[in-house]
Formats: structure tokens, C-alpha cells, sequence
């Protein structure tokens, strides 16, 4: 199974939100999508799950033009959008009926696959409580179960871990890192620890361009010798322009932690780079110094 883009353009308007994306993606890693808020990540989803099309440029799912044959997506997809739509009436068990009927999951199938979600993300105390009284969180994992209804061999999650607790987090990246072996699933989301240890593949995404497609030891690597800690009494002390991607008040001073390719301040020492370092300096469009 591969999914192909093909200079996708994606306009509103005067503003360009795409911008010559092209992508091989296939099943074996779990594919993180990141970028910072406004960056293009949902618009391009929302193309990839037939929601939207392109305003130039072509998706194909083993060469099947999805601008033609939307369906081809639509019948193997979970999709799972930043906003969770739901019926507030239904309990969660009516709520995820309702959608294998929509999937045409037959009934029996889908009676045992929610009982299994259910348990998987801890809704099955919530009986006949109503989805309006659920929590962002009960509601997330509720549109969660949706997405994996259906058993979907293309996974597609726009900013999946907001409202989930820690253990909720950890526990829903490694399902979807064991799930990708053998399909399609892209997570997107602006939280780089959501991705640093699951995925396989970042895609980085900047203004709509994509700005690096490759490992997260690979982007890393980019960065050795470049981040530094050090301590200043004010910002004004900084001796040398360099990108600051964390600074912390402390008992002695201003702790920042920067990169650039040179010392940038007297008391500064290197330190190991992390993924988020080196996000944060690719979406700033340099590297210092």
C-alpha cells in the first residue's frame, strides 16, 4: 500500500497554505506530522482524507487518483479530526454504534470491537451518561474508538493526545506505533515529545512547506555541537545573536539553552541536542551562527 502526493498546492484565497507538498508514504513506521500552530499540518490531513482537495496537485492511494475516487480512501480510513464530533444525547456506546452503522460494520462486529474500546480507553464505567456530560479528555478517547473502528488500514490522527492524561498519551503512541507496521497511520501534532520516541519518520512542516522528511536521529544529527546552556543576570548579556529555544528563571540568573555554531556567551557549555531543539530551529528557518 502507498500513498503519493504529488505537488499539492493548497490555496485560500491569497494565502498559499500549501506549498508544492510531495510525499511517498507507506505502512512499517508511524509518521510524525509536526509543525507549530497555523504551520499547514490539518490542511494537509484534511486533503490526504479525501475532506478537501488540493487547489493543484494530485493524492493517489496505490495509484487510484482520490480527486476521482474519493471512496478508494474513505473505505479503509480513521480519521480522527483536532475537533471530535459528537452527539451529545447518545451515550458512548450509542455514539460509536451509530458510526459502524455510518462505517457499515455489521452489528455483531461492531457490538464486540467497542466493548474491546471501551476497555482499551477506559470509558466503560460511563454507562448511560450522556456524551454532554463527558470531559474533553472521555471525549477524546471517545473519538478515538471511532477512528480505530472498522480496523482501518490508513490511521490518520490530527492533535490526538489533547485532554488525554500522561499514561493516556504514552499509552495511545505506542498503539498507534504498534499499528503502523502494517499500515498507513500519520500523527500530527505541535507537541514534539508526542512524536520523539514513536515515530519512525518526521515530517516537518513550516508555512507550509515541508522542511525535513527523514528520522528523528537524523534531524537530530543535524544539530551536534550546536546547543548550549549557560547562565545570564539579563538577557542584555547575551555576547553573540543565537536561537533560544528554552530560558528558565533561576536563583543565579537566566538559564537559557540555545543554538548557534559558535559559543554564544563565555559560561557556555554544549549539551546534547534534542528533537525539540532542532524543530524548533528548523521552524525558525536557520540554524544561528
Amino acid at each position: 500500500m502507498k500513498l503519493i502526493c504529488k505537488n499539492i498546492i493548497k490555496t485560500y484565497g491569497n494565502k498559499q497554505a500549501l506549498s508544492n507538498i510531495d510525499l511517498e508514504l507507506e505502512p512499517g513506521k508511524l509518521i510524525g506530522l509536526v509543525g507549530s500552530n497555523g504551520a499547514g499540518k490539518t490542511t494537509l490531513l484534511k486533503i490526504l482524507a479525501t475532506l478537501e482537495k488540493p487547489t493543484h496537485g494530485n493524492v493517489y492511494l496505490d495509484g487510484v487518483d482520490l480527486r476521482q475516487k474519493p471512496n478508494a480512501m474513505r473505505e479503509i480510513l480513521g480519521y480522527l479530526p483536532q475537533n471530535v464530533p459528537v452527539y451529545p444525547n447518545l451515550t458512548a456506546q450509542e455514539y460509536l454504534l451509530y458510526m459502524a452503522a455510518i462505517k457499515g460494520i455489521r452489528r455483531f462486529d461492531a457490538i464486540n470491537q467497542i466493548q474491546n474500546l471501551l476497555v482499551q480507553f477506559n470509558l466503560t464505567d460511563t454507562g448511560n451518561k450522556p456524551l454532554s456530560a463527558f470531559s474533553g479528555g472521555m471525549k477524546q478517547r471517545v473519538g478515538i474508538c471511532c477512528t480505530l473502528l472498522g480496523n482501518p488500514r490508513i490511521i490518520i490522527v490530527d492533535e490526538p493526545t489533547v485532554g488525554l492524561d500522561p499514561h493516556e498519551r504514552v499509552a495511545f503512541r505506542n498503539l498507534l506505533e504498534n499499528m503502523a507496521s502494517e499500515r498507513i497511520v500519520i500523527l500530527s501534532t505541535h507537541i514534539v515529545s508526542d512524536v520523539e520516541i514513536a515515530a519512525g519518520r518526521i515530517l516537518l512542516l513550516d508555512k507550509g512547506v515541508i522542511q525535513y522528511d527523514g528520522t528523528p536521529q537524523g534531524l537530530v544529527k543535524k544539530f551536534d555541537n550546536q546547543v548550549w546552556e549557560f547562565t545570564l543576570e539579563s538577557k542584555e548579556e547575551l555576547d553573540y545573536k543565537c536561537h533560544i529555544v528554552n530560558m528558565i528563571q533561576t536563583s543565579s540568573g537566566l538559564r537559557m539553552r540555545g543554538i548557534s555554531k559558535v559559543r554564544p556567551h563565555l559560561n557556555a557549555t554544549k549539551v546534547s541536542a534534542t528533537l525539540e531543539d532542532a524543530c524548533l530551529s528548523v521552524m525558525k528557518g536557520r540554524s544561528e551562527g
